[in-house]
């Protein structure tokens, strides 16, 4: 049975959650040392409201990807609740989480009202699933530059705190601004600005919709580490442009650009990562094996 959590919304208020500025070693090495730590299985993955690069909608293909990785926290981008035609008017976070019998949060971005006859609002957002308890959600949306032509989405940043068999971590799934450097240098800064300030081993995953020599995602990678990259593993792309150059229809069978990311701080690191081939979506989803460094009691602030 699916196991669910609403997150609120906050443009700025962090509630249990964060991690301290400052990336923890790049790579770990399993049984280092005698310092006791907890693995678990991540995931990034931009479903693409369920749809793959043609539009052709399945959200049980979506589902059984998910279920083959053998993830145990998955961060979601671009999910749909009740949207519209295209996905079937579904809560798609609590389908899923129901499907694969795990826990849910879910943070709208976009929260526009029912259509004629509809009683529920039409959200557009991130989700995190977890196959552990998730003890407490914040959805922070970040600013948004009004800009006169070619507007910016509404984007934030979900954080969940999760219970990792007793040691409590701060999980985040984001997803960028696609159009504009400007823009995504200010998501940037409030993003280090709300994770800057609690000591739990934090994972950031998402769509950053920027390559990994981009100026603006520098001040990330130098809080967070970068797992791909720490693992030599720069040029594991997930997407691909259309034949036009075009980034609303990416090309998964062939991609070259790597913009999906797992970021690990304050005693999360990673052990191994992949990307999974799929055309589930018109993004390649990402894993990472991470071993975490038990905190006090598991339950620092």
């Amino acid at each position: 049975m699916m196991k669910k959590m609403i997150a609120t919304g906050s443009a700025a208020a962090l509630i249990l959650g964060g991690a301290v500025l400052g990336a923890g070693p790049a790579v770990a090495s399993p049984g280092q040392g005698k310092t006791k730590t907890t693995d678990v299985t991540v995931m990034s993955f931009n479903i693409h409201y369920g749809a793959d690069s043609d539009n052709s909608f399945d959200l049980e293909r979506t589902a059984s990807v998910i279920e083959d990785s053998g993830a145990e926290i998955i961060g979601l981008q671009e999910v749909d609740n009740h949207w519209g035609a295209r996905s079937e008017f579904l809560d798609e976070a609590a389908w899923l989480a129901d499907r694969l019998d795990m826990h849910v949060v879910y943070g709208a971005n976009l929260d526009e009202p029912p259509l004629p006859g509809d009683t529920e609002n039409r959200q557009y957002g991130t989700a995190i699933l977890s196959e552990y308890p998730i003890l407490s959600s914040e959805n922070h949306l970040l600013t948004n530059i009004e800009y006169e032509e070619q507007p910016t989405e509404q984007r934030g940043l979900l954080e969940a705190v999760v219970n990792v068999r007793g040691n409590h971590i701060a999980f985040y799934s984001t997803h960028l601004d696609f159009q504009r450097e400007e823009q995504r240098a200010l998501q940037v800064e409030e993003i280090l600005e709300i994770t800057g300030t609690s000591k739990r081993p934090a994972v950031i995953v998402g769509d950053l919709n920027a390559a990994p020599d981009a100026p603006e995602l520098q001040p990330l990678f130098s809080a967070f580490t970068d797992t791909f990259a720490a693992l030599g593993q720069n040029e594991d792309y997930t997407f691909g442009p259309d034949l036009e150059g075009l980034p609303g229809s990416g090309s998964v069978e062939n991609p070259t650009l790597r913009i999906d990311y797992i970021l690990t701080a304050r005693g999360a690191t990673a052990t191994s990562a992949e990307v999974i081939r799929t055309t589930a979506s018109d993004h390649l989803p990402i894993v990472a094996e991470l071993s975490i460094t038990k905190s006090p009691n598991g339950k620092v602030k």
